[in-house]
């Protein structure tokens, strides 16, 4: 808990995507009072990319890990905000760990059966084919752009390719990041266990998403109770990038008010 008494907030990314992607998010929470924590999944960014025989690169194995993460830094309760397709497995922490959790928020990220791995990324992780795709830098444009449908901005551009210029071991990473996604076990884990779910959520969504349609987000809003959706009429599949001041208002918002 910060000085202020505010619980951290914890932002993770989905794929391939980096910890930057919430870099303008961040100053909105921290204006407001909160600590905001947004760390690179273990192989992306700046974290270690372990061989696959040193780390499964499962969701189990992320949820290890992040687990690991949480507990080095001596966080008891927080506010968790997930993205994309390893926003599965945020949420899968969540459920395994609701103690933990004040309120949770999701953007794009996939919530039900019917949730399938585009081919832009589900190519990434085909023997042969993914491994020689995870090792060409300008993948990263073509992916944030065609799930976004927007042009990332050259400076942008040069974060995110950066560390697959850096080392072949992010492209390796990537390959077996998506190679064992799981989607299909984590989506029964979590429409399973979501039936219980009864801590605040909300959901933004842009629904220009060509991934995974709004309906994945009605899905959920209409299964429980206390969750809240926004809808970003111009949003993609990573609206904290391209609509970050909206993200920030409505994250903010939720993050703020009173339980009624």
């Amino acid at each position: 808990m910060s000085d202020n008494g505010k619980l951290p907030v914890l932002l993770l990314h989905g794929l391939p995507s980096l910890s930057y992607s919430w870099s303008a998010v961040m100053p909105a929470l921290a204006e407001k009072g909160f600590r905001a924590i947004a760390p690179d999944w273990i192989g992306f960014g700046l974290s270690a990319k372990p061989d696959r025989r040193d780390f499964a690169y499962t969701p189990d194995a992320f949820i290890n890990a992040l687990a690991e993460f949480i507990q080095a830094l001596e966080i008891e309760r927080f506010f968790l905000v997930v993205q994309g397709f390893l926003g599965s497995v945020g949420i899968q922490y969540a459920l395994r760990h609701p103690n933990q959790i004040e309120r949770l928020t999701i953007l794009n990220a996939p919530l039900s059966p019917s949730a399938k791995l585009p081919w832009k990324i589900k190519q990434l992780g085909i023997p042969l084919v993914g491994e020689m795709l995870t090792q060409d830098p300008l993948l990263v444009d073509r992916t944030l752009e065609s799930g976004s449908r927007y042009r990332v901005s050259d400076a942008d551009l040069d974060v995110y390719r950066r560390p697959f210029l850096k080392s072949s071991d992010a492209g390796r990473s990537l390959f077996a990041t998506v190679q064992n996604l799981q989607l299909k076990q984590s989506m029964a884990e979590i429409t399973s266990s979501l039936n219980a779910w009864s801590i605040p959520t909300q959901l933004i969504w842009g629904i220009k998403d060509p991934w995974l349609p709004l309906t994945e987000a009605e899905y959920l809003a209409n299964s429980l109770k206390q969750v809240e959706l926004i809808k970003l009429e111009e949003g993609g599949h990573y609206p904290q990038d391209h609509w970050s001041a909206q993200v920030s208002d409505a994250l903010v918002y939720f993050l703020r008010r009173q339980v009624v």
